[in-house]
C-alpha cells in the first residue's frame, strides 16, 4: 500500500492528478442531469475481475443513451493498471464514470460534444468482507427506479433512498419489489435456492441490471451442473427458500439470513452461497 503521506491518484479527462484536486465543471451534464454512465470493477489480490464483461457492459450503456465511447478496451484497462499502481492497490473497486460532457444548462446539448471521463480507487476488504461470518439482513422497499434499469446510469436517488432504509433498519442491502415481484437489490441481484434446490433468479430485461458477477456465477453454477431456473419469485417465496444470496462486484457473493426480519433457511450463511463465493475467488485468482 502507498504511504500514509501519499496522495491518492484520480484520473479526469487524461491526467492523473492526486483526488483533492480532481474537479468537473459546474456545466458538466453528469453534475446537473445525472446525464451519464458508471461501472465498478473489483480488484482482489491484484487481479480485475471480470474487468472485460465491466467495459463491454460500460460500452452497452453508453450506446443506449447516445455517448460516445471515448476509449477503447485496451486503453480503459491501460488507465485502469496506471490508477492501480499509482495508488498501490491490491484490493478494492475502481470506478469509472463517463458523462455526455460540459456545455450551457439545456436538456438538449451540442452534438459534438467530448464525454467528460473520470476514475478512482477505493481501498476497502472484497475478499475478507467482515459480514461473510454472520450473512447480510435484507429489507424489502418499493421499486422507484426509472423503466431503464438495465442502463447502468448515475441517476440512483432511489438506490440511495434505498440504501438509507436499509441502515436505518440496520440491514445491509435493500431488495425492491414490484408489481409483487423483487426485482433485485440497490446495488445487487437477488437469488434464492428453493428448497427443490433450483437457484433462482429473475430474467434480464429493462427491468433489471444485467449483473456482471451475476453472470460469472451462472457460469460456475452450469460448470457444476447445478439447476438453474430464470424467472421471477415474490418474497413470500424467498422466505420459503432454502437459501437466498445477492452478487455484485463488490460483495461478489453475499448470503442472506433474513428478509424484513424473517430468517431465511437456518438463518444462517447458507453454504451453497460460500461455495459460490469460493469457487468463484479460486477461478479468479487461478487465471493470468
Amino acid at each position: 500500500m502507498p504511504a500514509a503521506s501519499s496522495p491518492r491518484i484520480a484520473y479526469v479527462n487524461g491526467t492523473f492528478l492526486p483526488l483533492e484536486e480532481a474537479s468537473i465543471p459546474v456545466m458538466d451534464r453528469g453534475f446537473l442531469f445525472g446525464d451519464g454512465i458508471y461501472e465498478v470493477t473489483a480488484l482482489i489480490e491484484g487481479r480485475l475481475a471480470d474487468n472485460e464483461a465491466h467495459l463491454q457492459r460500460l460500452d452497452r450503456s453508453l450506446r443506449e443513451i447516445g455517448i460516445p465511447n471515448p476509449y477503447s478496451p485496451a486503453k480503459w484497462t491501460a488507465i485502469q493498471n496506471e490508477l492501480i499502481t499509482r495508488n498501490g492497490l491490491l484490493e478494492g473497486l475502481i470506478y469509472i464514470e463517463v458523462t455526455r460532457g460540459v456545455s450551457e444548462r439545456d436538456f438538449l446539448s451540442p452534438a459534438d460534444l467530448k464525454p467528460t471521463v473520470v476514475m478512482f480507487t477505493q481501498a476497502k476488504p472484497v475478499r475478507a468482507n467482515a459480514a461473510l461470518s454472520k450473512g447480510a439482513d435484507v429489507i424489502t422497499v418499493p421499486d422507484l427506479r426509472w423503466a431503464r434499469r438495465d442502463i447502468k446510469s448515475v441517476s440512483l436517488l432511489a438506490q440511495v433512498l434505498a440504501k438509507r432504509a436499509a441502515a436505518e433498519a440496520s440491514a445491509s442491502e435493500a431488495w425492491m419489489i414490484e408489481d409483487g415481484v423483487i426485482t433485485e437489490g440497490a446495488s445487487s441481484t437477488a437469488f434464492i435456492v428453493t428448497q427443490a434446490d433450483e437457484i433462482v433468479s429473475r430474467p434480464l430485461s429493462h427491468a433489471v441490471l444485467p449483473g456482471v458477477t451475476r453472470r460469472a456465477v451462472l457460469r460456475l453454477v452450469e460448470e457444476k451442473n447445478l439447476t438453474f431456473v430464470e424467472r421471477t419469485f415474490t418474497v413470500e417465496e424467498a422466505l420459503r427458500a432454502r437459501e437466498a444470496f445477492f452478487t455484485s462486484a463488490s460483495t461478489i457473493v453475499m448470503p442472506v439470513v433474513s428478509i424484513d426480519g424473517q430468517p431465511i433457511g437456518t438463518g444462517k450463511p447458507g453454504p451453497l452461497a460460500l461455495e459460490l463465493r469460493e469457487l468463484y475467488i479460486k477461478t479468479l485468482l487461478a487465471t493470468r
